[in-house]
């Protein structure tokens, strides 16, 4: 924390841009001059109609290809240069695809093992310890899903709600200084998905996590976090935190919309979920 009691900002995206295929037929701005800044402990909800640059902003975080212009600064450093591998330190993630964030052919155990040395050098004595493998039982048993009893089993067995709930716990075993959730409900029916979204918010709440989920459903995106950004053509067209977010309705979101963007919502995955 810095002095005077001001809270450290966890995430700073100074005028990010980042244009695909440029010069050609097929160029699109997915990011225009995108500034935003997070305090340690935000939970920010991230919605926007398709092609609003939600999911852009997180690789472009994550690393996953170069930005164009502007600045990305994690916990105080300035990783804009560095490479995907080098920001996994920093960050957690979980994919909307269940299947992403694991691996399918190694037990639960392993698989919580990797998460749990990324980032640290390897050695050759990969085995997991008695006192992890009693760490793991720990965390598993806060999912009230069973797993606890079943570390030794594939990953590709579990169901897709199974797998990232996994996924978050993995995720966030190093305690990252940014939890990036990218639409990971979206491949789930709604009970799980309901069940997901409340473990993801005892996980981030637990742990203190800065945290950022991109999501399609306008409700979990009042319900969660305490702030909420709306985009729209690259850009954040509204960001609103606190009390005034707790209050929101579906149809205030959709007038914003419609106010900034002059035009009407046309993402019908959105209005009806």
């Amino acid at each position: 924390m810095m002095n005077g009691g001001t809270k450290t900002c966890a995430l700073e995206l100074k005028n990010i841009h980042k244009t695909f295929n440029p010069g050609t037929i097929n160029e699109k701005i997915a990011l225009d001059g995108l500034d935003l800044k997070l305090n340690d402990g935000d939970f920010v909800t991230i919605i926007g109609g398709n092609g609003a640059g939600k999911s852009t902003m997180l690789n472009a975080i994550a690393g996953v290809w170069p930005v164009d212009q502007g600045s990305i600064i994690i916990g105080g450093v300035d990783v804009t240069a560095l490479p995907e591998h080098k920001r996994a330190k920093f960050l957690g993630r979980v994919f909307q695809d269940p299947m992403t964030g694991t691996a399918a052919t190694m037990s639960i155990e392993e698989n919580m093992a990797l998460a749990a040395r990324r980032g640290k050098r390897r050695t050759l004595r990969w085995g997991v310890t008695k006192t992890e493998k009693e760490q793991y039982r720990e965390h598993l048993k806060m999912l009230n899903l069973g797993l606890e009893d079943r570390l030794t089993s594939k990953v590709g067995l579990l169901s897709g709600g199974q797998r990232q709930a996994v996924t978050l716990l993995m995720a966030s075993l190093q305690k990252p200084n940014l939890l990036l959730l990218d639409e990971h409900t979206a491949a789930l029916d709604p009970k799980t998905a309901a069940k997901v979204l409340e473990l993801s918010d005892e996980i981030i709440n637990e742990n203190n996590l800065t945290a950022m989920m991109v999501t399609h459903n306008m409700k979990d995106a009042i319900t969660h976090g305490n702030r909420l950004i709306m985009m729209h053509e690259g850009k954040i067209i509204y960001d609103v935190q606190g009390e005034e977010k707790k209050n929101l309705h579906v149809s205030d979101l959709m007038a914003k919309f419609e106010e900034v963007s002059g035009g009407e919502f046309a993402n019908d995955r959105m209005i009806l979920s």
